[in-house]
């Protein structure tokens, strides 16, 4: 039986050799982007149309028309292809946009035999180029997903969000539309030449991009950064492809959904380069093996999971990319669960809506029939969409359960047995762990929230009643005792995984009040200096972090990084403000800003525990910080949304069990592991 596939739903592939059928109402493009595991197209060679030279494992792809047929052998396509993506195009010529032709659809079958699945792409309007159905790798097994990603300015919108790069794109969807306009005479000749269609101006194999494949609706129109006002989702930056050697893609520093592309953010708004800038490594570096091929299952089991099993330079690297795809999959497995229970009341209430309207139905009992048919067929569908659903949780729940206890301690919860070990790191994190995400559906099932590191967007712990319900029910001083140990988990954790001088932690505590939760950091003597306190204290930290960010960036621009006076603290800088904005003036406020938004390209980053009602005598003044800056919540709180389909998620801090002594353990085995050389 044919899976109907809805938007964000996927389903196992259990043949090597399939054929992909299109089936549209006017002619169309059928192409096929090949990508590696992030979804980033190489180059033009990734790009299979009927134009280019054949590529392992697919196909011959037609000209445009209402049908198409195309074979794809999983089995033979190059090993770094993870994902081959179906791409629908109008041809110059024909229809002005999708939402003027019927749905197209398009199915994945067993060569020559039944339909596995199918999708057809409702809800289009002016797109010109649709991401229909993809195949991609997960686990050593292979599946179909149904995307519908359309895009309103065309095939060139589609591949710079693929990852190349917008010149390159441009020149690769005129060479490919243009291949399938109407031609006559000499241009026909020159046109159809293969080496006219491949000859763009760059390398055909150009090196990997790393701006993933973004779920970012139906339009490519850029979404407006979102302000985080109390209550207010704050997207979850898109984490880069951690290879060594390769940039990061240009993500803006304000929350919002992502947009990717190089340069500057949207707008004019700073990007960031997530690239990690301790794992350079050169094209003769030969990278560390890759992960264990996962053992063997059942027959007809998928396959049982194993830590790493993704790609990566080291096993740090592994993990981080596998816990970002569990993230993924949860997000888009959700997604297709509500999309069908959505999609299964909507047919209810219309088929309702016709039984009561038909003077048939209200004699003879025929419409107490046809409403108990409209609600079974409505039960059938939400029962078959949660198989899908529960199905694909027990893989995730078991795929947790064999990476959290392999985690490293700048990833691990607080109870993990990694943070009894010894604590002598000889590089610096890859990313930090924040807390743990749950959806509704599975509320027990946790994914680790990781951001990279360096930080190049700051943290806000918000201490506010008026950021969540949960907030508004604690007692105030709980909450605020609550924010302040939260901030000091993630000191701790920052100065445990960091050589030693690598970084260096400043406190500005106005008036005292987070004395106590402090008080394991200035008892172990890791603070660069005594927590500052009132209005002087403020004014000397401030001083000295912007006088040295003003120098570094003196020093860069003049292509001197190291020419720095001597008394300039080399080391990584993170500043924790706690009950902002008690002891500060307007000009301290106005060096606040300034570090949190030259800071962290300099090595400068911030960690504010504040309430932000508490600043709103400033008004709008304060409303760039705020936005600058990642809030999190000292309680469970639905605040975060993830960058592919914008669920709401509940975040809880990570932070030591009650009782536990693991922080002054942790601080003690490092300074002692330091004290001694390691």
């Amino acid at each position: 039986m044919t899976a109907e596939l809805v938007r964000g739903q996927n389903h196992p592939v259990s043949v090597s050799r399939v054929e992909v059928r299109v089936s549209a109402g006017a002619p169309v493009l059928a192409l096929a982007s090949l990508a590696d595991e992030q979804g980033r197209i190489s180059g033009p060679a990734a790009l299979a149309h009927p134009a280019a030279p054949a590529r392992p494992g697919l196909g011959a792809l037609g000209a445009a028309a209402d049908r198409h047929a195309f074979t794809v052998d999983l089995d033979a396509v190059e090993a770094d292809v993870h994902r081959v993506a179906v791409v629908l195009a109008l041809p110059p010529g024909g229809a002005v946009r999708f939402g003027a032709v019927p749905a197209p659809y398009v199915a994945v079958a067993a060569e020559g035999g039944a339909e596995l699945a199918g999708f057809t792409l409702t809800g289009l309007d002016v797109e010109t180029a649709v991401v229909a159905v993809e195949l991609y790798r997960r686990q050593g097994a292979w599946k179909v997903r149904a995307v519908g990603q359309g895009y309103a300015t065309g095939l060139a919108a589609l591949l710079t969000d693929g990852g190349l790069p917008e010149a390159e794109a441009t020149a690769l969807a005129a060479a490919v539309l243009g291949a399938t306009a109407p031609l006559d005479g000499a241009d026909r000749t020159l046109a159809t030449m293969p080496t006219q269609v491949r000859d763009l101006g760059a390398p055909v194999d150009g090196p990997p991009r790393d701006t993933p494949l973004q779920d970012t609706g139906p339009q490519d129109a850029v979404p407006a950064p979102v302000t985080p006002t109390a209550g207010a989702p704050d997207t979850i930056p898109v984490p880069t492809h951690p290879y060594a050697g390769t940039p990061g893609p240009a993500i803006p520093a304000t929350p919002g959904p992502a947009t990717p592309g190089p340069g500057d953010g949207a707008g004019g708004q700073p990007t960031i380069d997530y690239a990690h800038p301790r794992r350079r490594r050169t094209s003769t570096e030969p990278p560390e093996p890759g992960p264990r091929p996962a053992p063997a299952a059942e027959p007809g089991q998928p396959p049982r999971p194993v830590a790493g099993d993704a790609a990566g330079w080291s096993m740090e690297e592994r993990l981080y990319n596998q816990v970002w795809g569990m993230f993924e999959d949860l997000a888009r497995a959700v997604a297709a669960y509500r999309g069908a229970v959505e999609f299964a009341d909507s047919r209810m209430d219309r088929e309702l809506d016709d039984a009561l309207s038909d003077p048939r139905h209200r004699l003879g009992g025929s419409g107490n029939v046809a409403r108990d048919t409209a609600r079974a067929r409505h039960d059938e569908l939400v029962a078959r969409a949660r198989a899908v659903l529960d199905r694909d949780l027990v893989q995730l729940a078991a795929e947790v359960e064999v990476v959290e206890p392999a985690l490293p301690a700048a990833y691990a919860r607080w109870d993990n047995p990694v943070w009894h070990g010894r604590l002598v790191p000889e590089e610096g994190p890859l990313a930090l762990r924040l807390g743990d995400l749950t959806l509704p559906e599975r509320p027990d099932l946790r994914i680790p929230m990781l951001m990279r590191f360096p930080l190049e967007r700051g943290l806000w712990i918000d201490n506010g009643r008026t950021g969540s319900e949960a907030a508004m029910a604690m007692d105030t001083d709980r909450l605020r005792r609550a924010a302040m140990d939260m901030a000091v988990a993630h000191m701790v954790r920052l100065l445990a995984v960091q050589p030693a001088g690598r970084l260096s932690v400043h406190v500005i505590d106005a008036a005292g009040a987070g004395a106590a939760s402090l008080a394991p950091l200035v008892n172990a003597g890791v603070l660069a200096s005594p927590p500052a306190a009132g209005a002087a204290g403020v004014t000397r930290t401030l001083a000295q972090l912007t006088r040295r960010v003003d120098l570094v960036q003196m020093a860069l621009r003049a292509g001197a990084p190291e020419e720095l006076p001597a008394d300039v603290d080399r080391a990584e800088q993170l500043l924790v403000v706690h009950d902002f904005p008690h002891g500060f003036d307007d000009r301290a406020v106005t060096q606040l800003r300034y570090l949190a938004d030259e800071g962290p390209a300099v090595g400068v980053h911030l960690l504010m525990v504040a309430d932000r009602d508490e600043a709103s005598a400033y008004g709008p003044l304060l409303d760039p910080l705020w936005r600058s800056l990642m809030r999190l919540s000292p309680v469970p709180d639905n605040h975060l949304a993830d960058p592919w389909v914008q669920h709401a998620w509940t975040f809880a801090p990570d932070v030591p069990p009650p009782g536990s002594r693991v922080l002054e353990q942790a601080l003690e085995r490092m300074v002692r592991a330091r004290r001694n050389g390691g």
